[in-house]
């Protein structure tokens, strides 16, 4: 893991938020690589939940909203950590993380701290706080969303009217939530700001198990089209002491995260109709669905996955980081990765083929993601893209200047061939659509 976090800062995929001034505990900025990623891996979910379906639609709600949404949804009341304090060094941990606290205590037995003990577990509220308008007093206050599922709930019957859907439907969102961690952690893994790709997914009561089960599919299969190795994946079922209340069941989709374990990829869960039910008490709106043709009323279900982008992310950097005997190498699926093709000149120094080099740089860059390097010689030019992911390189040279012909490198097998120029273009096509 530490491999993976020096490389996420060296190539400009991560860099630990507000740096400069000592940084702030979970929160972490995107570099230019990072911002490629997670838009390709946002763009790969949108296309599988909104763009290849019929049943489901696309939403991006408001961060902020009446603070009564928050009430309504139990997280003003409850949405909680227990949190505990050493008191030797009056740390604060979460009192269900027990390998934290395990680790937290061998620390100090090996600085020879004797007798570490801990405060009573009392609950933390995760959400964050702020007001709304020139006053800052109980009638201005309200919330950064915790989850971005509520702004579906409250749209529900928007959706309904204006877009003439039929249950079973779904509804897509990607956007920022914000949790006030007791403990962040653990890299990307626990911050306090992060995007959200979540579904919401409205059906009859009665064919509620039937989608759950499709879905628990569904989102398996989507993690190893990524490229996701099925031997670092797992289904785990909720204890019922674990599960939400509402929650006639969940599941999570899990990764074998080096160091740390199996943990929580994504989170699958049969939330009943206690949603739309408690929304519709709370705000006094018949929040029911009538079926059109047999004029059945009722509340429906929602089946809801549910994963967090930067989990995502970490999960794609380590199962696609590899070490070999010359080169470090992600790879990603290419159509993850933050660069598709790079272009080198062969030599620098000669004008010719580094003009003939700008104008097929230009012409992929007009489809692709494109990176230009004439620094050094080609060996390290091949490593440096190597170790960012980027799955082709092309190399323009003497006898580009003869035959209109040039040098494709694969990512991964390291093998080159001879391409036409004029045949660039649609190569690298087929090469992602493949």
């Amino acid at each position: 893991m530490d491999k993976i976090v020096a490389l996420a800062k060296r190539r400009g995929f991560i860099y630990p938020g507000s740096e400069i001034y000592g940084g702030i505990a979970g929160f972490w900025d995107y570099g230019p690589l990072g911002v490629e990623l997670a838009n390709n891996i946002k763009r790969a979910w949108w296309k599988a939940m909104v763009y290849d379906r019929e049943d489901i639609v696309g939403l991006d709600a408001s961060i902020i909203m009446n603070p009564k949404v928050w009430e309504a949804s139990g997280h003003v009341a409850s949405f909680t950590d227990p949190l505990t304090e050493c008191k030797v060094c009056h740390q604060r941990f979460r009192a269900d993380q027990s390998d934290e606290i395990a680790s937290h205590e061998s620390m100090h037995n090996a600085k020879g701290d004797r007798g570490v003990a801990w405060t009573e577990p009392r609950q933390f509220n995760l959400l964050f706080r702020t007001f709304v308008g020139p006053v800052e007093d109980a009638t201005s206050l309200a919330y950064l969303r915790g989850e971005t599922c509520q702004g579906i709930y409250v749209n529900f019957p928007n959706i309904v009217s204006s877009m003439r859907v039929k249950i079973p439907f779904g509804i897509a969102q990607i956007g920022k939530a914000f949790r006030n961690e007791v403990t962040p952690g653990k890299y990307l893994f626990r911050v306090r700001e992060f995007e959200q790709m979540e579904l919401e997914f409205f059906v009859h009561p009665r064919e509620a198990d039937r989608q759950f089960a499709y879905w628990k599919d569904e989102r398996m299969r989507w993690h190893r089209s990524l490229g996701l190795r099925e031997s670092h994946l797992r289904f785990r079922q909720h204890e019922s002491t674990e599960r939400a209340h509402y929650a006639a069941d969940s599941w999570d989709i899990e990764y074998d995260y080096p160091e740390w374990g199996w943990k929580e990829l994504e989170g699958i869960a049969n939330r009943t109709d206690y949603d739309l039910k408690t929304h519709g008490k709370w705000s006094g709106r018949d929040l029911s669905y009538t079926n059109q043709e047999t004029k059945e009323t009722f509340i429906p279900y929602v089946i809801e996955p549910s994963v967090g982008v930067s989990r995502l992310f970490l999960a794609l950097l380590v199962d696609a980081y590899a070490e070999e005997e010359k080169r470090i190498v992600l790879r990603l699926h290419p159509t993850l990765s933050p660069v598709k093709v790079a272009v080198f000149p062969l030599v620098s120094n000669k004008p010719d083929i580094v003009e003939k080099a700008r104008a097929v740089y230009t012409l992929l860059k007009k489809r692709f993601v494109t990176a230009w390097d004439d620094r050094g010689n080609i060996g390290k030019r091949y490593l440096a893209q190597d170790e960012i992911g980027t799955p082709w390189c092309v190399t323009v040279d003497y006898d580009t200047l003869e035959t209109d012909t040039v040098t494709v490198r694969d990512r991964d097998t390291t093998k080159q061939e001879r391409v036409g120029v004029s045949h660039l273009l649609s190569y690298i096509e087929k090469k992602l659509s493949g």
